[in-house]
């Protein structure tokens, strides 16, 4: 991954979304995270970046947005 910004969406208790939190902090990632659940506003900007999908964790890495965390 990049030197970009990289800005997570999640909401709590997703066990993708601590795969992926515990995955971009061993690799020395900075990321700003953002609880879909608590933030209305939030919610907003990961819909509009993932089509509409209601689905977390959903990642913005500059231009890149990944929806969905696999572990690996």
């Amino acid at each position: 991954m990049s030197n970009a910004q990289v800005e997570i969406f999640v909401k709590p208790g997703c066990p993708y979304c601590g795969g992926l939190k515990r995955k971009l902090t061993q690799q020395g990632t900075p990321f700003a995270e953002h609880d879909v659940q608590s933030d209305p506003e939030a919610l907003r900007r990961m819909l509009e970046l993932n089509g509409g999908r209601r689905q977390v964790p959903t990642m913005q890495s500059g231009d890149e947005v990944t929806v969905g965390f696999h572990g690996t």
